[in-house]
């Protein structure tokens, strides 16, 4: 019977001992959830996932994709060749343009340069036969008129001889009008005219030599390419993307703050990044952004019981020289709130990493 008493009451004190530890673990995870996100002193933790912007990469122009010079998982430097279409037709349209645009340039400089000193002086002898003719004809007339009088000819022939002399006076006219032309030149419209087309025919050709230059699709911004859509011999329509570039700067958390923990950050703050994946190791940063809305905690993020609470959406940005960030990895990020703004920037920037002016305070 007391075997049986002490084995009760060395159960019932285990018993007690494990509800009691379980009672301080609850405590204790309930103390951490009332002091926030800090959990020592002068240092706030928060977690995020690794954000990067992407670039859908597409032609201005449709065409038949020539080659693919990249594949998934390339590094990519800014204004690198990515992919090339067929360019065969885009050129033979500004070989065609280039023979428009020196014709219509040969037409403006005829009209400039105006009429040719053998045109002049073909108009003035013109003028002058003209003149001459009707000399003549005027002077038949006169004696046909005389005769007339005593009844030598008749009428008709008088006629006939006055016909003469309004027919060269209408042709010495003709003949001065345009002896008048030749040494005016073309008309002021028609100059105007010829050079307005000749400018709409060298911005065609402008035109089809950027289609030519377009038809090489080149990277925007460093990265890596982390989709690859189409393939060479695909058509591709104009703005269909053909690869999918993420971008390495600048490279950033997407990160959450609780309302009680706002006023202990700034922007400019130094921050210690670690991941799962590497939990040795340690990537600097400072906070680059902090919003000014409130929006609701989102459900990947915290618990169950944090899902109603406010938080503020923060940016980390990350020092990356070896590229182990990747996207939406998950991220702790220590705050050093202690420390006070300090130029981290200019850390990230001396450790190669290019980040020059990103999320500057």
């Amino acid at each position: 019977m007391d075997d049986t008493q002490g084995r009760h009451t060395l159960f019932m004190r285990r018993f007690l001992l494990a509800v009691g530890l379980a009672s301080l673990v609850l405590n204790a995870a309930s103390c951490s959830n009332q002091q926030g996100q800090e959990n020592r002193a002068g240092t706030l933790t928060v977690y995020g996932n690794v954000d990067i912007r992407e670039v859908q990469l597409a032609f201005q122009d449709g065409g038949r994709i020539l080659a693919l010079t990249v594949d998934e998982g390339a590094k990519i430097d800014k204004g690198q060749v990515v992919a090339e279409l067929d360019a065969t037709r885009l050129r033979m349209e500004v070989d065609r343009l280039s023979g428009e645009v020196a014709a219509q340039t040969q037409l403006v400089e005829r009209l400039h340069r105006g009429s040719r000193p053998q045109e002049i002086e073909r108009a003035k002898a013109a003028v002058a036969s003209a003149r001459a003719n009707l000399r003549d004809a005027q002077l038949t007339l006169a004696r046909k008129q005389s005769l007339q009088i005593t009844n030598r000819i008749s009428q008709q022939e008088v006629d006939s001889a006055r016909a003469k002399v309004d027919t060269w006076q209408a042709t010495l006219k003709t003949a001065e009008e345009e002896q008048s032309l030749a040494i005016e030149g073309p008309r002021r419209e028609d100059i105007a005219a010829a050079e307005a087309s000749l400018a709409a025919l060298q911005a065609a050709k402008q035109l089809a030599t950027q289609r030519v230059v377009d038809a090489k699709l080149l990277a925007p911004a460093d990265g890596f390419i982390r989709n690859r859509i189409l393939e060479p011999g695909a058509m591709a329509a104009a703005g269909t993307p053909v690869l999918t570039l993420a971008l390495t700067n600048p490279l950033w958390v997407r990160a959450y703050i609780s309302e009680p923990d706002l006023g202990k950050v700034r922007e400019g703050m130094r921050a210690q990044l670690r991941t799962d994946s590497q939990p040795g190791k340690s990537y600097q940063g400072w906070v680059g952004f902090i919003s000014s809305t409130a929006e609701f905690t989102p459900k990947t993020v915290e618990t169950t019981e944090l899902r109603t609470k406010l938080v503020y959406r923060a940016r980390i940005f990350a020092c990356d020289p070896t590229h182990e960030l990747r996207l939406g990895m998950p991220v702790t990020v220590f705050i050093d709130t202690a420390g006070g703004v300090a130029s981290a920037q200019s850390e990230c920037t001396d450790s190669g990493t290019g980040m020059v002016g990103q999320g500057k305070p």
